[in-house]
């Protein structure tokens, strides 16, 4: 994996190429085996590159690379797998080859079909490409947006890089934060694409490109995914071809992922989908696969001794380590540094910590991302889908006078009287994290509309909640568009689809690249292989969700490799016990960070209702750990980025 920055700039070129260094230095923990610079100053164009040497290790990998003529330059992070097709087919076409490197069939590939070759790749990537010929740039980004890519574009000047932090680096970039962007961030946890946190900056979205040439930023689309007259329109007539067509593509996906010059290995959790990416490594892998995972002693958290009877039932060469409050709180202080834009999701915590266990071992690391969006499991889907049909039977006024007498029991007497009930519940309701999903019930029972009961089940402070804390309207973004998109589908389809272009790219896939891109680890994720998520949106939802259990036809599939007795247990996640850190550990940070003087000086924030929030929280009378976490997290970032 590699990390790219570069600029476009006529007016301010010895400015932006003095600091183009600078900016390519920050980025060293992406790539820390390679550097390099390219500059055009006729045309106003730098280019930088830091690289994780993964295929061809020689320095014949070198980038910036050029073409034979000179005339065309790039600087790519990423892989594309089924590069070595792709090179036999150019070969026939006359093209000569200098290096075993992915990024030079990228390179020929757009010499020979220009911006279509985008569609030959499978992958994950981003990449600008400087054609001096038509004087125009190019970049791209994977169709599922694996691979992250920001850009900013302002008075003719474009800048981007692989991460924010990299645009900061370069002069002149103005830090105007977007002030909508606060009660997004707030309400999602992050701020949702295309928007950042930063005014005219920008993520490329996933499976579009950008042309820039000077005069003209044009933003096209390239990939899609399936409409909806292709729901449930699965190329098998039974369930168990469909169960052998998706076992044949995820064996290749998997396959695929396995090319490398580097140690490989997967990381563990012991749930069903990184079981099924190690399953399908290890039947195709002649020696033991590297697994890795880590542990709490906190049992509601702690999945390592499943992962290990996953590890040695399949035979891999598992590794595990047990995380301390030590351990993980070494952490926090770094996250703003790593996420360079605000990112509230505390699984960001044991992500980078089972990725530095990782790296300690390989370079490369699959994961089994992207299986939760696809197969119908989180919990929220049917849980959702079950609401929507009781609320339609109980009137409003009813739902929300009982979510006031729900919500005015103490959070700790609903888990004494819930835990001595929990070992004789069905195992679906079985939930480590009860309090959690009781609280989220009780703002679902308050909502009227689809759209916002289910938003209430991703989201943190209600529209209303917001306003208050800070005066500002949540503005609009891809959810309520994809949602409209979506108004005559099946409701699990639908829900399904929104996590797909939003939450998947937006939060799951960034956590993942910035924890383990911290530790020089490269990530890759063959569930997310686009032609696995082509033919998994075109299953019917039945095959998904059946007999009231998520993930059906992925079940139904492990079992084929690893007794079920291993994986069916309720979902835990990969959390940390961010509630109870709040009211020890991480008291003085959040009290300091949080505190009243400061609040009131920055003035952004209703000093009130934070202060109430807290004292709830360390009373014990409410459980606002996510909440709180939030406006920490804010707090940190700010303290950082915007001296």
């Amino acid at each position: 994996m590699c990390g790219i920055v570069g600029f476009v700039s006529q007016d301010n070129f010895k400015t932006l190429r003095g600091a183009l260094p600078e900016a390519v230095a920050s980025l060293s923990h992406r790539g820390p085996d390679d550097s390099g610079l390219f500059f055009d100053e006729k045309a106003g164009v730098g280019l930088g590159h830091r690289r994780l040497s993964i295929i061809d290790l020689s320095t014949a990998g070198h980038q910036p690379m050029a073409s034979n003529d000179g005339k065309v330059q790039i600087v790519y992070n990423g892989e594309v797998y089924n590069f070595r097709e792709i090179r036999k087919t150019l070969k026939n076409y006359g093209h000569r080859f200098h290096t075993g490197t992915d990024t030079e069939v990228v390179l020929k590939a757009y010499i020979q079909w220009g911006i279509d070759c985008l569609e030959r790749f499978v992958g994950m990537f981003v990449f600008a490409l400087w054609d001096s010929r038509r004087r125009r740039l190019f970049l791209a980004r994977d169709r599922l947006g694996i691979k992250p890519l920001y850009y900013y574009f302002s008075a003719g000047t474009l800048l981007f890089a692989s991460e924010l932090k990299a645009i900061m680096a370069l002069k002149d970039f103005p830090r105007d934060l977007d002030q909508e962007s606060i009660p997004l961030f707030l309400h999602y946890q992050y701020v949702p694409a295309p928007r950042t946190v930063f005014k005219n900056t920008y993520k490329l979205l996933p499976g579009h490109y950008l042309v820039y040439d000077g005069q003209n930023l044009n933003c096209r689309i390239y990939w899609k995914h399936p409409e909806r007259s292709e729901i449930g329109a699965g190329r098998g007539t039974t369930e168990a071809d469909r169960l052998q067509q998706l076992e044949d593509l995820l064996t290749q996906a998997v396959s695929d992922r396995l090319i490398s010059d580097v140690p490989l290995g997967a990381l563990l959790s012991g749930g069903i989908d990184s079981s099924m990416v190690v399953s399908l490594m290890q039947k195709v892998n002649t020696a033991p696969v590297r697994t890795f995972s880590i542990g709490f002693k906190e049992s509601g958290y702690n999945e390592a001794p499943w992962a290990l009877k996953v590890a040695r039932h399949l035979g891999t060469e598992h590794t595990e380590f047990y995380v301390t409050p030590k351990d993980a709180m070494k952490v926090i202080p770094n996250l703003p540094e790593i996420y360079d834009e605000p990112f509230a999701d505390s699984s960001a915590i044991p992500t980078f910590l089972v990725s530095k266990l990782a790296r300690t071992h390989v370079t490369v690391a699959l994961s089994g991302d992207g299986g939760d969006e696809q197969f119908c499991g989180y919990v929220r889907y049917w849980s959702t889908q079950a609401m929507a049909a009781s609320f339609q039977r109980l009137p409003g006024a009813v739902r929300k006078s009982m979510a006031h007498v729900l919500g005015s029991i103490p959070p700790h007497m609903v888990e004494k009287c819930y835990l001595p009930w929990r070992p004789l519940l069905p195992q679906r309701f079985r939930m480590a994290n009860f309090i959690d999903k009781w609280q989220k019930l009780i703002h679902l029972m308050r909502e009227t509309s689809l759209q916002e009961l289910y938003r209430m089940t991703i989201c943190l402070w209600s529209q209303h909640e917001l306003y208050s804390l800070l005066g500002k309207k949540l503005p609009k973004t891809r959810y309520e568009e994809t949602f409209n998109e979506t108004a005559d589908w099946p409701l699990l389809s639908q829900l399904m689809r929104v996590d797909q272009k939003t939450y998947l790219p937006d939060a799951m896939l960034t956590k993942v690249d910035r924890a383990s891109m911290a530790n020089s680890l490269e990530v890759r994720v063959p569930l997310l292989d686009h032609r696995v998520v082509e033919y998994t949106s075109k299953l019917p939802d039945t095959l998904k969700y059946k007999n009231g259990t998520g993930k059906y036809l992925l079940r139904k599939l492990l079992s084929r490799y690893v007794p079920s007795k291993l994986f069916e247990r309720p979902k835990m996640g990969f959390g940390v016990p961010i509630d109870k850190w709040l009211c020890t550990a991480l008291k003085p940070l959040l009290l300091d960070y949080l505190s009243s003087d400061r609040l009131k000086k920055e003035g952004l924030f209703d000093e009130a209702i934070v202060q109430q929030k807290i004292k709830e929280h360390l009373s014990g009378h409410a459980n606002h750990q996510y909440r709180l976490w939030s406006l920490l997290m804010w707090e940190m970032w700010r303290e950082l980025w915007l001296k």
